[in-house]
Protein backbone atom coordinates (compact mmCIF):
# COMPACT_ATOMS: atom_id res chain seq x y z
CA UNK A 1 0.00 0.00 0.00
CA UNK A 2 1.20 3.51 -0.76
CA UNK A 3 2.14 5.70 2.16
CA UNK A 4 -1.06 7.09 3.67
CA UNK A 5 0.52 10.24 5.12
CA UNK A 6 4.13 11.46 5.20
CA UNK A 7 4.48 12.76 8.73
CA UNK A 8 4.26 9.75 11.05
CA UNK A 9 7.80 10.25 12.32
CA UNK A 10 8.20 13.92 11.42
CA UNK A 11 5.24 15.58 13.13
CA UNK A 12 5.49 19.37 13.09
CA UNK A 13 3.53 19.70 16.35
CA UNK A 14 4.08 18.14 19.72
CA UNK A 15 1.91 15.15 20.73
CA UNK A 16 0.18 17.24 23.38
CA UNK A 17 -0.65 20.03 20.93
CA UNK A 18 -1.94 17.64 18.29
CA UNK A 19 -4.10 15.71 20.73
CA UNK A 20 -5.58 18.85 22.27
CA UNK A 21 -6.50 20.26 18.87
CA UNK A 22 -8.05 17.00 17.74
CA UNK A 23 -10.03 16.41 20.92
CA UNK A 24 -11.51 19.89 21.04
CA UNK A 25 -12.35 20.29 17.38
CA UNK A 26 -11.90 23.54 15.51
CA UNK A 27 -13.92 26.63 16.38
CA UNK A 28 -16.26 27.19 13.46
CA UNK A 29 -14.62 24.63 11.21
CA UNK A 30 -14.89 20.89 10.81
CA UNK A 31 -12.14 18.46 11.75
CA UNK A 32 -11.04 15.98 9.08
CA UNK A 33 -9.10 12.85 10.04
CA UNK A 34 -7.67 10.05 7.93
CA UNK A 35 -8.22 6.66 9.56
CA UNK A 36 -5.97 3.72 8.66
CA UNK A 37 -7.01 0.31 9.95
CA UNK A 38 -3.47 -0.68 10.86
CA UNK A 39 -1.32 -0.38 13.97
CA UNK A 40 2.12 1.18 13.81
CA UNK A 41 3.30 -1.39 16.35
CA UNK A 42 4.81 -4.64 15.18
CA UNK A 43 2.60 -7.68 15.69
CA UNK A 44 -0.29 -5.60 17.06
CA UNK A 45 -3.69 -4.78 15.61
CA UNK A 46 -5.44 -1.44 15.63
CA UNK A 47 -5.78 1.96 13.98
CA UNK A 48 -3.53 4.85 13.05
CA UNK A 49 -5.25 8.23 12.64
CA UNK A 50 -3.83 11.37 11.01
CA UNK A 51 -5.02 14.96 11.02
CA UNK A 52 -5.40 17.16 7.93
CA UNK A 53 -1.69 18.09 8.03
CA UNK A 54 -0.59 14.47 8.05
CA UNK A 55 0.42 14.51 11.73
CA UNK A 56 -0.44 11.64 14.04
CA UNK A 57 -3.68 12.45 15.90
CA UNK A 58 -4.67 9.12 17.49
CA UNK A 59 -3.70 5.51 17.58
CA UNK A 60 -5.64 2.51 18.79
CA UNK A 61 -3.93 -0.75 19.64
CA UNK A 62 -5.30 -4.03 20.90
CA UNK A 63 -3.46 -6.93 22.47
CA UNK A 64 -6.77 -8.53 23.45
CA UNK A 65 -7.81 -9.64 19.97
CA UNK A 66 -11.50 -10.05 20.67
CA UNK A 67 -12.69 -7.80 23.45
CA UNK A 68 -10.99 -4.41 23.94
CA UNK A 69 -9.42 -1.49 22.09
CA UNK A 70 -7.76 1.53 23.72
CA UNK A 71 -7.89 4.83 21.81
CA UNK A 72 -4.82 6.95 22.64
CA UNK A 73 -3.33 10.31 21.78
CA UNK A 74 0.10 10.41 20.07
CA UNK A 75 1.86 10.31 23.46
CA UNK A 76 0.04 7.11 24.42
CA UNK A 77 -2.42 8.66 26.89
CA UNK A 78 -5.78 6.83 26.82
CA UNK A 79 -8.74 8.91 25.61
CA UNK A 80 -11.35 6.14 25.55
CA UNK A 81 -11.50 2.38 26.00
CA UNK A 82 -13.92 0.44 23.79
CA UNK A 83 -14.90 -2.95 25.18
CA UNK A 84 -17.26 -5.66 23.93
CA UNK A 85 -20.16 -6.85 26.01
CA UNK A 86 -22.09 -9.92 24.92
CA UNK A 87 -25.87 -9.77 25.28
CA UNK A 88 -27.79 -12.97 25.94
CA UNK A 89 -30.63 -12.34 23.49
CA UNK A 90 -29.60 -9.48 21.22
CA UNK A 91 -26.06 -10.25 20.13
CA UNK A 92 -23.47 -7.81 21.39
CA UNK A 93 -22.82 -4.18 22.17
CA UNK A 94 -19.65 -2.17 22.54
CA UNK A 95 -19.20 -0.02 25.62
CA UNK A 96 -17.19 3.22 25.56
CA UNK A 97 -15.35 4.16 28.76
CA UNK A 98 -13.54 7.41 29.50
CA UNK A 99 -9.79 6.85 29.61
CA UNK A 100 -8.81 3.49 31.08
CA UNK A 101 -11.66 3.43 33.62
CA UNK A 102 -13.71 0.32 32.82
CA UNK A 103 -16.21 0.19 35.69
CA UNK A 104 -18.77 2.75 34.53
CA UNK A 105 -19.25 3.10 30.76
CA UNK A 106 -20.19 6.44 29.25
CA UNK A 107 -21.86 5.09 26.11
CA UNK A 108 -23.16 1.84 24.62
CA UNK A 109 -23.09 1.21 20.86
CA UNK A 110 -25.30 -1.47 19.31
CA UNK A 111 -27.03 -2.22 16.05
CA UNK A 112 -30.16 -0.25 15.26
CA UNK A 113 -33.58 -1.83 15.05
CA UNK A 114 -37.24 -1.15 14.60
CA UNK A 115 -37.19 -0.84 10.82
CA UNK A 116 -36.03 2.80 10.71
CA UNK A 117 -33.04 4.31 8.93
CA UNK A 118 -30.79 3.90 11.95
CA UNK A 119 -28.17 1.16 11.57
CA UNK A 120 -26.67 1.77 15.02
CA UNK A 121 -27.51 3.62 18.20
CA UNK A 122 -25.09 5.32 20.57
CA UNK A 123 -26.82 5.75 23.92
CA UNK A 124 -25.57 7.20 27.21
CA UNK A 125 -25.33 4.66 30.01
CA UNK A 126 -27.46 5.07 33.14
CA UNK A 127 -24.36 4.14 35.14
CA UNK A 128 -23.02 7.67 34.56
CA UNK A 129 -25.43 10.16 36.20
CA UNK A 130 -25.30 13.78 35.12
CA UNK A 131 -23.66 16.12 37.59
CA UNK A 132 -25.93 18.50 39.46
CA UNK A 133 -27.09 21.19 37.08
CA UNK A 134 -25.34 19.58 34.09
CA UNK A 135 -27.06 18.41 30.92
CA UNK A 136 -27.38 14.70 30.32
CA UNK A 137 -25.08 13.09 27.77
CA UNK A 138 -26.57 13.21 24.26
CA UNK A 139 -27.64 10.12 22.31
CA UNK A 140 -26.72 9.53 18.67
CA UNK A 141 -28.12 7.66 15.67
CA UNK A 142 -25.97 6.28 12.84
CA UNK A 143 -27.47 6.11 9.34
CA UNK A 144 -26.01 4.82 6.09
CA UNK A 145 -23.50 2.03 5.51
CA UNK A 146 -20.33 1.73 7.56
CA UNK A 147 -19.19 -1.25 5.46
CA UNK A 148 -19.19 1.10 2.43
CA UNK A 149 -17.60 3.88 4.51
CA UNK A 150 -20.64 6.10 3.89
CA UNK A 151 -22.50 6.86 7.10
CA UNK A 152 -23.56 9.86 9.17
CA UNK A 153 -23.80 10.22 12.95
CA UNK A 154 -26.75 12.39 14.04
CA UNK A 155 -27.61 13.91 17.37
CA UNK A 156 -30.67 11.82 18.22
CA UNK A 157 -32.62 14.74 19.67
CA UNK A 158 -31.75 17.67 17.42
CA UNK A 159 -31.26 15.59 14.24
CA UNK A 160 -28.06 17.50 13.61
CA UNK A 161 -25.25 15.73 11.75
CA UNK A 162 -22.23 15.67 14.07
CA UNK A 163 -19.82 13.36 12.22
CA UNK A 164 -19.51 11.50 8.95
CA UNK A 165 -17.49 8.54 7.69
CA UNK A 166 -16.46 8.98 4.05
CA UNK A 167 -14.45 6.82 1.65
CA UNK A 168 -10.97 8.06 0.76
CA UNK A 169 -10.30 7.97 -2.93
CA UNK A 170 -8.35 5.11 -4.50
CA UNK A 171 -6.95 3.58 -1.31
CA UNK A 172 -9.51 0.88 -0.44
CA UNK A 173 -11.75 0.37 2.57
CA UNK A 174 -8.89 0.10 5.10
CA UNK A 175 -8.22 3.84 4.74
CA UNK A 176 -11.10 6.29 5.06
CA UNK A 177 -12.01 9.76 6.27
CA UNK A 178 -13.77 10.86 9.47
CA UNK A 179 -15.22 14.39 9.35
CA UNK A 180 -16.35 15.87 12.69
CA UNK A 181 -18.41 19.03 12.99
CA UNK A 182 -17.32 22.02 15.16
CA UNK A 183 -17.92 21.74 18.88
CA UNK A 184 -18.12 17.93 18.82
CA UNK A 185 -15.71 15.82 20.89
CA UNK A 186 -13.45 14.38 18.18
CA UNK A 187 -12.06 11.72 20.52
CA UNK A 188 -15.57 10.44 21.22
CA UNK A 189 -16.38 10.44 17.49
CA UNK A 190 -13.28 8.32 16.87
CA UNK A 191 -14.26 5.95 19.69
CA UNK A 192 -17.68 5.53 18.06
CA UNK A 193 -15.93 4.65 14.78
CA UNK A 194 -13.92 1.97 16.59
CA UNK A 195 -17.16 0.49 17.92
CA UNK A 196 -18.84 0.67 14.49
CA UNK A 197 -15.91 -1.17 12.96
CA UNK A 198 -16.49 -4.06 15.34
CA UNK A 199 -20.19 -4.18 14.44
CA UNK A 200 -20.00 -3.66 10.67
CA UNK A 201 -16.38 -3.77 9.49
CA UNK A 202 -15.16 -6.33 6.95
CA UNK A 203 -13.39 -8.22 8.44
CA UNK A 204 -15.28 -7.44 11.59
CA UNK A 205 -13.06 -8.87 14.34
CA UNK A 206 -9.89 -7.34 15.70
CA UNK A 207 -8.06 -10.62 15.31
CA UNK A 208 -8.44 -10.29 11.53
CA UNK A 209 -7.09 -6.75 11.24
CA UNK A 210 -3.92 -6.20 9.25
CA UNK A 211 -3.11 -9.88 9.34
CA UNK A 212 -0.37 -11.07 6.99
Amino acid sequence: MAKVHPNVLLSSSSPAEGAAAAAAGGEGEETSLTVWRKSLLFNCRGYTVFDARGDLAYRADSYDAEAEVVLMDPAGRPAFTVRRRRLSLSGEQWLIYAGEETRRPAYAVKRGGGGGKSVARVTPCAAVPAAAGAAALPAYEVEGSYARRRCVVYDAHQRRAVAEVQPKEAVGSDVFRLVVQPGVDVSLAMAVVVALDQLFGRPSLLRSWSSP
